[in-house]
C-alpha cells in the first residue's frame, strides 16, 4: 500500500527494523520479529505488542519502503506491505518506473519533490472512490489494511470506522483495536504473544448497552449467542455506542425487515455507508421525529440563532434546522418554543440592514418570523430564496417586533383548496365532514354546564391562536401542551390532530391522493379486505355513527385504501378501532392521513403480523417499570404479566380499555407527544393502582383490579351525549368505587414522569428491538426444530447446530450479494419452515462443508442433483426440513437408504446432464452454470386436483416402495458408476472397492444382456467391451471415467436399463461396498469444522 510521504528518523528505528534491499534512492525494510523462526524471540513479542497497541503504520505492515537521497539524513516512508509479495511488487514498480527518471534531476531536492508528487498521485488515484468520504483518508487506509489482514473478510465488507479500546477477558483488560463494519463487530489485540481475535455479526447481537460497575467505570456490553463481551476505555464512548447501535439496527432491518430496507435509499447500498453518513442519518431521524416531518426529509443545515417571540416580547435561543422542504426552530429547552415553517407557506425572505444579522421569513396568514444573530445570514437568505422561490418584500427597516395577525387563516384552508377538485369528483363516495358533526351537532341554544366548559376551552384555544398563530406554522409552547393535557375541544380536535401529528404535511404534499386510492381500491378482494369486512361491525358498535351505513362505509373506504397503499401492512386488528375514532373527529381524507402518520411514522412496525413495534415498546415499558416502580417489579415474579395487559394499550392507544369520552383525551396527548404520552400514562395507571396490585395474589386478580379501574375512569367535562358515553353506564352497585377523571390522570402522568425524554425512549427502543428480534428468531428456530426432529434421526443438538449453519449461509447472501434473487424470498409472515430458504448456490457451499461425499471429484454435480431432488415444487429454493433430510440420510441412513439417495440423484427429475463451459476447471461449476442447471426442466404448476391428491398422499404418509422407482437408463447408469468410483477415491480400501464395483457393473451388464436376448433373440449386445473394465481393477486414470458410451452404436438398437432392486441386490453381494456405506461418520466434528470455516470458505469465493 502506498503511503503519504512522511519523515522517519532512521537512527531510532534501526532496532525495530532490518534492511532487506537498498539502492541509491530507496530502502526496503522488514519489521523485527516477522518472518523469523520462533517469531523473533522476546524482541519479536515486544515488537508485536508495540505494533498492536500503538497507532502507527508499524502496527499494520511488517514491511515498508523508505525514500532516501545521497548525503541526506532525512528518510520518507512511501509504502508498506502486509507480506513480502505485496512489498516486492511495490519495489519492482519503483525500479522499473522511477529509478531511470531520477537520474535526470540535478538536485536532491528535485528528486524528493518528484517522488513525493508521484506517490501522492498514486494514492489519489487508488483511493479516489474508496476513501474520499472519510475524515482522514490516510489513517483510514492504514486501518483498512490492518482490518483486512487480521480478519480475512471478503473485500465487499465495508469498514465504517475503528477505535482504540480495551476488551475485558475475565478481569484482565486487553488493549487493542475495535473495528466496526457493515456486518461485523471485530476486535484484535496482540500482547506479549497472546493474540485475541473476535468477530461478531451484528445480526447475532441480542443485547447492546452502556454499563458501569466498580471495575469498569463505563463500558459497552455486547451479548451475542449467550456470550457477554465488554469493551471499555473509549475516548468518546457515547459516539462509539451510538454508531454501534445504528449498525446493529441497520443489520436487523436489512435481514429481518427487507421491505423497509428496500424502501430506504440511504441504506440501499452498504458499500456507501460511512461514519459521517450514519451520523447525519441519526441527526435526520431525530429531526424528523421531533418535528413530525415526513420520513423523506433529511437535515441539511443547523444554525444557532435567536427567534423573536412576539407574544412574550423576548428572543429565545435555539437552533434553526433546514431540510429540503421545511425550516424548523426549537429552543434549547425543547418545551419552551418550537416552530415549523413549510417552504410551501413562505411568501418572502428578507434580511435587516442593521448589525443584528437577522433573517425575516414571511408566510401565508400575515405572519412573519424574525431570526437574529444568524452566522452567514446573507448566504442563508440567498439559499432560502433560491430554494422556495420567494422574493424580498423590499423592507429597509423592519421593526424588532414582528406581529402575528389574529385573523390567521385556518390551516385546513390550504389543503382543502388543493384537494377541492378531487373531492368534487368523489363527493358521492368520500365524506367531507367528520362523523361527530353529523351525528352530534352542537346545539348553541341549549347550553348546559358541560357545553359551557367546552366553549371556554375553545375560547382558550382562540386566545392561543391570536398569540401564537394558527396552522402548521404556529408557535408551540408550554401553554400549548397545557391546553392539550386539559383536552382539545370537540370542534378543534380533527384540525389539531392533523397539525400535531404532521399528517397535514403529508396531505398537503399529496393533493387528491386519497380520492385516487379509494377509486383504485374499490371492488378489490383479498385477505385484507376480507378481514376488514369481518371487523367493520366490531368497531365502536355502541356509537350511532357506526350503526349506520354512513360510518361503516367511510370506515371501509379508509381501511381498504390504506391496505391498498401499504400491502406490507395491509390490515391488522386494532386498526379498525383506531380509525373509527379518527373518523369521528376528522374528515375522511384527514382520517386516512392520520392513519398513515400513526402506522408509518409514530408507531412503526406496530401493525403487521409480528407486531414487532408493539413488542419493542412493551419491553421499553417493562424497563421503565423497573426504573420507576421497583416495588411492583419485586412483587411480580414474572414481568410478562405487564406485556400481556399492556399490548392492547399500545395497539389501540387505550381506546379499547377506556371509555370513549376519556380515550379521546389520551389520543390528544399521543398526537402531541407521541409514544411518550402512552408510556407515561401506563406508568401513572400502575402507580395509581400500586397498593391494589401489591395486594393481588395472582395475575387474574391483578387484571380484574385494572379492568375495574378503567371502568371508573371518567371525563366529567365531555360534551358527548350520555347515550354515547361509556363511563356513564357504570351500574350503581359499582358506584362505591372511586371515580378518576382522565384529565387529572394525564396531568399526574406529566408531573411524575414528564422527565422521560424522547432521546431515552429512542435508545431504549433500539436496545430492546435487538432483544425482541432475537427472541422471535429463537421461537422460529425452536418451532422448526420441533417439526423437523420428528422426521430425522439427527439429535436436537445436531439439528440446532445445522440450523445455525444453514441460516448463517443465507445471511452471507444478505451481507454481500445485493442483487441475489434469494433476497426476495425472506418473509417473516410465512410459516416457520418457509421463512428461510436457500438457492442452489448456497446449497453447494453447505454441501461442500457438510456432506461426507464432498471429497468426490464431481461434487458440484452431486450438489446440483441433490438440490434438484429436494426442490420438489421447482421454485429453485429449499427449506431447512428438506436440507436436513438429505444430511440425515448421508450420515444416519442405512445402506439401502444411502444407495436409494444416490440412485435417485441419477434419475429424473434430479439428474440432468452437465456440460461444462470451461473444461479447464475440471468438474467445477461456475455460479451461473449452477443456477442455470438448477432451473432446467422445471415442473409445471400443479392444478387443484393434483394438489389435493398430493396432499392426501402426504396424509397417508406411507413408506416409499423401492419398486415404484423408475428404471435407470444407460447414460444415467454410466454416470452412477462414475460417481461411485469418485466416492471411493482416497479411501483406505480403495483397491478392494474398485474391484467390487467393477464386478458389480460387469454382472449387471451381463444380466441385462441375457434378459434382452430372452426377450429379443435377434438383438445383440454391442460395444459393451469398451464400456466397463470387467476383468480387473481400473487404473487411477480410469477411475475418473470408467464407462464410456459407444459413439457409433446403431440408432435402432434399444437402450438397456436397470431397476433399483437389481443394483441393490448386486451391491449387497460385495461386503466391501456394504462396509463403506455403513461405516459411521462423525457429524459433530464436521459441524464444528463447518462453523469455523464457513466464513473463510466464503472469503475464498
Amino acid at each position: 500500500m502506498w503511503l503519504k510521504p512522511e519523515e522517519v528518523l532512521l537512527k531510532n528505528a534501526l532496532k525495530l527494523w532490518m534492511m532487506e534491499r537498498s539502492n541509491d534512492y530507496f530502502v526496503l525494510q522488514r519489521r523485527r520479529g516477522y518472518g523469523e523462526e520462533g517469531g523473533g524471540g522476546l524482541t519479536g513479542l515486544l515488537v508485536g505488542t508495540l505494533d498492536s497497541v500503538l497507532d502507527s503504520t508499524a502496527k499494520v505492515a511488517p514491511f515498508r519502503i523508505l525514500h532516501q537521497t545521497p548525503d541526506s539524513q532525512v528518510y520518507l516512508s512511501i509504502a508498506c506491505g502486509a507480506d513480502r509479495e505485496e512489498i516486492t511488487k511495490h519495489w519492482e514498480w519503483l525500479e522499473e518506473n522511477i529509478m531511470k527518471t531520477l537520474s535526470v534531476f540535478d538536485s536532491n531536492e528535485d528528486i524528493t519533490n518528484f517522488v513525493q508528487g508521484k506517490i501522492r498521485g498514486l494514492i489519489a488515484e487508488e483511493g479516489k472512490h474508496s476513501f474520499a468520504k472519510e475524515d482522514d483518508p490516510e489513517k483510514f487506509r492504514e486501518a483498512l489494511l490492518k482490518f483486512e489482514k487480521c480478519f480475512g473478510l471478503p473485500e465487499q465488507e465495508k469498514l465504517v470506522t475503528y477505535y482504540s479500546c480495551s476488551y475485558w477477558k475475565g478481569r484482565v483488560p486487553c488493549q487493542g483495536w475495535l473495528y466496526l463494519s457493515t456486518n461485523f463487530l471485530s476486535f484484535y489485540s496482540f500482547l506479549l504473544g497472546s493474540e485475541i481475535k473476535l468477530i461478531i455479526s451484528w445480526d447475532a447481537v441480542s443485547k447492546l448497552e452502556k454499563t458501569s460497575n466498580v471495575i469498569l467505570t463505563e463500558s459497552i456490553h455486547v451479548c451475542s449467542q449467550g456470550e457477554n463481551h465488554y469493551f471499555s476505555m473509549f475516548l468518546h464512548i457515547n459516539q462509539t455506542y451510538l454508531l454501534m447501535e445504528q449498525l446493529a439496527n441497520y443489520a436487523i432491518k436489512r435481514i429481518f425487515d427487507k421491505e423497509t430496507f428496500d424502501n430506504d435509499p440511504v441504506l440501499d447500498d452498504p458499500l456507501q455507508i460511512t461514519k459521517r453518513g450514519l451520523e447525519n442519518r441519526a441527526h435526520s431521524e431525530q429531526f424528523n421525529a421531533f418535528f413530525r416531518l415526513p420520513k423523506e426529509e433529511t437535515l441539511k443545515e443547523v444554525h444557532e440563532c435567536f427567534l423573536w417571540v412576539p407574544f412574550s416580547h423576548f428572543n429565545t435561543h435555539g437552533k434553526m434546522c433546514l431540510s429540503e422542504n421545511y425550516i424548523c426552530f426549537a429552543s434549547h429547552d425543547g418545551n419552551l418554543c418550537s416552530v415549523i415553517i413549510p417552504l410551501r407557506e413562505v411568501l418572502a425572505i428578507d434580511k435587516t440592514n442593521d448589525s443584528s444579522k437577522s433573517v425575516i421569513i414571511s408566510v401565508k396568514g400575515k405572519t412573519a418570523f424574525r431570526f437574529s444573530e444568524v452566522k452567514e445570514f446573507e448566504q442563508l437568505v440567498a439559499k432560502l430564496r433560491l430554494k422556495c422561490g420567494a422574493t424580498s418584500t423590499q423592507y429597509h427597516d423592519i421593526s424588532t417586533e414582528v406581529p402575528i395577525s389574529s385573523d390567521s387563516i385556518d390551516p385546513s384552508d390550504d389543503t382543502d383548496v388543493q384537494s377541492l377538485t378531487c373531492q368534487r369528483e368523489c363527493s358521492n363516495t368520500v365524506n367531507t365532514e367528520a362523523l361527530m358533526t353529523v351525528f352530534h351537532p352542537q346545539n348553541l341554544e341549549t347550553l348546559d354546564s358541560k357545553m359551557l366548559k367546552e366553549k371556554m376551552k375553545e375560547q382558550s384555544w382562540n386566545i392561543l391562536f391570536s398569540e401564537c398563530g394558527r396552522g402548521v406554522s404556529m408557535f408551540r409552547t408550554k401553554k400549548t401542551r397545557d391546553l392539550v393535557v386539559r383536552g382539545i375541544p370537540e370542534t378543534l380536535r380533527g384540525e389539531l390532530w392533523m397539525l400535531f401529528s404532521g399528517a397535514v404535511n403529508d396531505m398537503a404534499a399529496n393533493p387528491g391522493y386519497y380520492a385516487e386510492v379509494v377509486e383504485q381500491s374499490l371492488g378489490t378482494y383479498n385477505l385484507a379486505t376480507e378481514e376488514i369486512e369481518r371487523d367493520l361491525r366490531r368497531s365502536l358498535p355502541e356509537h350511532p355513527a357506526f350503526q349506520s351505513d354512513t360510518g361503516i362505509s367511510a370506515l371501509r373506504r379508509v381501511l381498504t385504501a390504506y391496505a391498498f397503499r401499504n400491502p406490507k401492512i395491509g390490515y391488522c386488528q386494532a386498526m379498525n378501532i383506531l380509525t373509527s375514532v379518527l373518523l369521528l373527529y376528522a374528515k375522511e381524507e384527514e382520517a386516512f392521513w392520520l392513519l398513515v402518520a400513526v402506522c408509518e411514522r409514530m408507531l412503526p412496525d406496530y401493525f403487521n403480523r409480528r407486531i414487532i413495534g408493539a413488542l419493542v415498546d412493551q419491553a421499553v415499558f417493562e424497563e421503565l417499570i423497573r426504573d420507576h416502580l421497583p416495588q411492583l417489579t419485586e412483587h411480580m415474579t414474572d414481568m410478562t404479566f405487564f406485556s400481556s395487559i399492556s399490548l392492547s394499550w399500545f395497539l389501540t392507544l387505550f381506546i379499547s380499555v377506556l371509555p370513549i369520552e376519556s380515550a379521546v383525551n389520551v389520543v390528544d396527548c399521543f398526537f402531541y407527544d407521541g409514544i411518550k404520552a402512552i408510556l407515561q400514562l401506563g406508568l401513572a395507571i400502575l402507580d395509581y393502582n400500586l397498593d391494589k396490585l401489591l395486594a393481588c395474589k395472582d395475575d387474574a386478580e391483578a387484571v380484574t383490579a385494572l379492568n375495574r379501574f378503567f371502568n371508573n375512569v371518567t371525563n366529567k367535562d365531555s360534551p358527548l351525549p350520555s347515550s354515547v358515553q361509556q363511563g356513564s353506564n357504570v351500574s350503581d352497585e359499582k358506584s362505591s368505587h372511586i371515580r378518576v377523571d382522565i384529565t387529572d390522570l394525564i396531568r399526574e402522568s406529566n408531573e411524575k414522569y414528564g422527565n422521560i425524554c424522547y432521546e431515552n425512549i429512542h435508545s431504549m427502543r433500539c436496545r430492546n428491538r435487538l432483544y425482541v428480534i432475537q427472541t422471535l428468531e429463537e421461537t422460529t428456530k425452536q418451532n422448526v426444530l420441533r417439526v423437523v426432529s420428528q422426521d430425522v434421526k439427527l439429535s436436537l443438538h445436531e439439528l440446532d447446530e445445522l440450523y445455525v449453519i444453514f441460516k448463517k449461509e443465507l445471511f452471507f447472501s444478505y451481507y454481500w450479494c445485493l442483487s441475489s434473487p434469494v433476497l426476495k424470498h425472506h418473509d417473516p409472515s410465512l410459516p416457520y419452515l418457509e421463512q428461510y430458504q436457500i438457492d442452489c448456490q448456497q446449497f453447494r457451499v453447505l454441501y461442500h462443508l457438510l456432506s461426507p461425499w464432498a471429497h468426490s471429484a464431481n461434487r458440484d454435480s452431486l450438489a446440483l442433483w441433490t438440490f434438484r431432488l429436494l426442490d420438489e415444487n421447482s421454485d429453485c429454493l429449499i427449506n431447512f426440513k428438506e436440507f436436513s433430510s438429505a444430511i440425515d440420510i448421508m450420515y444416519n441412513g442405512s445402506f439401502t437408504e444411502k444407495l436409494k439417495l444416490l440412485f435417485k440423484l441419477h434419475i429424473s427429475p434430479a439428474y440432468t446432464e452437465v456440460q461444462y463451459k470451461d473444461p479447464s476447471k475440471g468438474d467445477e461449476l461456475s455460479k451461473e452454470e449452477l443456477l442455470y442447471f438448477s432451473q432446467l426442466h422445471e415442473k409445471e404448476k400443479v392444478n387443484i386436483q393434483a394438489y389435493l391428491s398430493q396432499w392426501q398422499d402426504e396424509l397417508l404418509k406411507k413408506e416409499e416402495n423401492i419398486k415404484d422407482l423408475p428404471r435407470m437408463n444407460q447414460s444415467q447408469f454410466i454416470q452412477f458408476s462414475k460417481t461411485l468410483y469418485n466416492l471411493f477415491h482416497g479411501d483406505p480400501e480403495e483397491e478392494s472397492l474398485y474391484q467390487a464395483i467393477a464386478v458389480v457393473t460387469s454382472l449387471l451388464l451381463r444380466m441385462e444382456e441375457v434378459g434382452r436376448k430372452l426377450h429379443s433373440p435377434t438383438s445383440a449386445m454391442k460395444g459393451l467391451s469398451g464400456a466397463v473394465c470387467v476383468s480387473g481393477v481400473p487404473s487411477e486414470g480410469q477411475a475418473e471415467k470408467p464407462l464410456e458410451k459407444e459413439p457409433s452404436s446403431p440408432r435402432e438398437e434399444p437402450q438397456w436399463s436397470f431397476a433399483f432392486e437389481q443394483i441393490l441386490a448386486s451391491l449387497l453381494n460385495e461386503p466391501a461396498l456394504v462396509k463403506f456405506f455403513e461405516k459411521s461418520i462423525d457429524l459433530k466434528a464436521k459441524l464444528e469444522n463447518a462453523k469455523t470455516s464457513q466464513l473463510s470458505s466464503r472469503t475464498k469465493k
